[in-house]
């Protein structure tokens, strides 16, 4: 594939990663967010945040399943559209939903358990976000690959999160964790080829 033709697909996703955040600004607008804005912008953030992780998690099994090394040029966007969604997401949480006010966030990071792992999600998901540059790449080596194997943890803290979150249909949560039991099942599978392979 041409470098023309990956420019233009890096360019669409780009724009299309971007329309959630677009859309919920729309939502702000025109009052359009239902009887609890801030909840709806908390929630629906967080959404996209878990979405465009699996989303990034799915690039390396679409490059084995089609034999098209081109997806791995979408993989460090998509992880930073994560991080950009995770951290809408905790931002509204702070700002909006407990205007800035420090103790009522601690007591919620202690008290409620699902806070506590989004936090931690989000922590994990700080250091991934720092060092994605080509220039950190080199610096670190094959401790970078080390460090972004921290995405598979984060994976199942995120879902975990949202699991947590919910407290009556819990049919959309599940639906994620299948997804993720798929993606870390092909995952798994290649490990222990790679294994097998230096025996």
């Amino acid at each position: 594939m041409s470098s023309r033709i990956i420019f233009g697909l890096k360019a669409f996703v780009f724009i299309l990663a971007l329309l959630p955040a677009l859309l919920l600004l729309v939502g702000i607008l025109n009052d359009d967010l239902g009887a609890n804005p801030v909840e709806a912008l908390v929630r629906q953030s967080g959404d996209w945040a878990l979405r465009f992780l699996l989303l990034t998690l799915s690039i390396s099994p679409l490059r084995r399943l089609t034999g098209q090394a081109y997806w791995m040029r979408l993989r460090r966007m998509l992880g930073l559209y994560t991080f950009f969604y995770a951290t809408l997401h905790v931002s509204l949480y702070i700002g909006l939903e407990k205007f800035f006010y420090w103790n009522e966030i601690f007591e919620d990071i202690i008290k409620r358990p699902f806070i506590t792992v989004g936090l931690l999600t989000f922590l994990l998901l700080l250091p991934l976000a720092l060092t994605s540059t080509q220039k950190m790449i080199k610096r670190l080596g094959k401790n970078w690959l080390r460090l972004h194997r921290l995405i598979y943890l984060i994976s199942i803290t995120a879902v975990l999160h949202f699991y947590m979150l919910v407290k009556a249909d819990t049919q959309e949560p599940w639906i994620y964790i299948l997804i993720l039991f798929v993606l870390l099942a092909f995952r798994w599978q290649q490990w222990r080829k790679y294994l097998g392979s230096k025996r």
